[in-house]
């Protein structure tokens, strides 16, 4: 429990924050609305994040104090005002040629036009996020040092002859099927956001590969071994991508862009408190298929995302698509402990 007090207690802080909101614009009746829809939103956010969570904590895992705390500190500090807040009025700002300030003044006081000029960009977000989501969930399938196979000798044979190669070419494959459903005038915005998406994935990795291949520097090599800035940024950049559905799937039950900040970051800190957990209890290798099961659900967001550019997905079909994938996981682990376990009995039992 004490690895979501800090979650508890901002919650009650934003619950707060958000109820006087909605009492000063619409007196009781709108601090109602507003504690019911930022609850609503929070769990949303939870709901579509929680195999985010489940990566986090696959990479954290390995990290020293110095990463996790970093991560878990400065990083939910860009997730909920980063990501939640500045980068869709960067969005926004960009499409609209306007200032930022004078965005965050549409928000507040035009939030319709400040919805339909973000819903507008989607397009070119979801070829972006959906691009480096599938990158994740690919080289996570093509990894042959794998010793568990959730699939059998399918995920064997798939990660004996996939490439990081592949990853990209499918990928880029994804990207031009997004951009062929497309008008004419936006499929280059398209074909340049998923471009965009992959050359981040690549760039993050290199940056990665760079830094651990200076563990011939005893300090150096020490530190990026558990935890580096590539990681970090990886992380940071994965989070944007899962983030930017749940500001959309906001938009179908609010226009309050305080409103929908607030109870994303609920959710957001939520998420993070889930990662922590995960991390110090353990719970990955408790529940060996978990992991799997997240990137699966990494995967299927990634093709949605690409789909969305043209058709509306339910944010409910979203959510429950990837909820599946971890149940399903975590029911197969659970099976696979109990195996285990009775292999172990029997052997005892014949070596006695």
């Amino acid at each position: 429990m004490r690895h979501f007090r800090l979650s508890i207690a901002v919650t009650i802080v934003l619950m707060a924050l958000a109820g006087w909101w909605g009492f000063e614009h619409k007196g009781l009746s709108g601090l109602l609305q507003a504690l019911w829809i930022t609850a609503v939103l929070g769990v949303l956010e939870v709901s579509l994040s929680f195999d985010n969570a489940v990566v986090n904590a696959s990479v954290l895992k390995t990290w020293n104090e110095f990463w996790r705390k970093l991560f878990l500190t400065v990083g939910i500090l860009v997730a909920v005002f980063g990501m939640r807040l500045l980068f869709p009025l960067v969005i926004v700002s960009a499409a609209t040629g306007l200032g930022l300030l004078d965005v965050w003044h549409m928000a507040i006081n035009t939030p319709r036009e400040y919805s339909r000029h973000l819903t507008e960009r989607h397009a070119e977000v979801a070829a972006f996020g959906g691009a480096f989501l599938l990158l994740v969930f690919l080289n996570f399938l093509f990894d042959e040092e794998k010793e568990l196979h959730w699939l059998g000798w399918i995920e064997e044979k798939v990660g004996k002859y996939g490439t990081e190669g592949l990853s990209v070419l499918l990928t880029l494959s994804m990207v031009f099927f997004a951009m062929s459903l497309m008008p004419e005038e936006r499929k280059l915005s398209v074909l340049i956001a998923g471009v965009v998406g992959v050359l981040v994935y690549i760039g993050v990795q290199w940056l990665s590969g760079l830094l651990e291949s200076e563990e011939h520097d005893p300090t150096v090599g020490a530190m990026v071994s558990q935890g580096s800035i590539g990681g970090f940024l990886y992380l940071e950049v994965l989070d944007a991508s899962f983030s930017f559905d749940g500001v959309i799937g906001a938009f179908a039950i609010t226009n309050d862009v305080v409103i929908i900040m607030l109870g994303l970051a609920i959710g957001a800190m939520f998420v993070r408190s889930m990662t922590v957990f995960l991390v110090y209890k353990g719970t990955l290798q408790e529940f060996v298929y978990l992991e799997h099961g997240a990137h699966y659900a990494i995967g299927i967001l990634a093709v949605i995302m690409f789909a969305s550019v043209q058709y509306h997905i339910p944010e409910w079909f979203t959510g429950l698509s990837g909820l599946a994938f971890i149940l399903v996981s975590l029911w197969s682990s659970i099976r696979y402990r109990r195996r285990m376990e009775a292999e172990e009995a029997r052997t005892d039992t014949e070596t006695a």
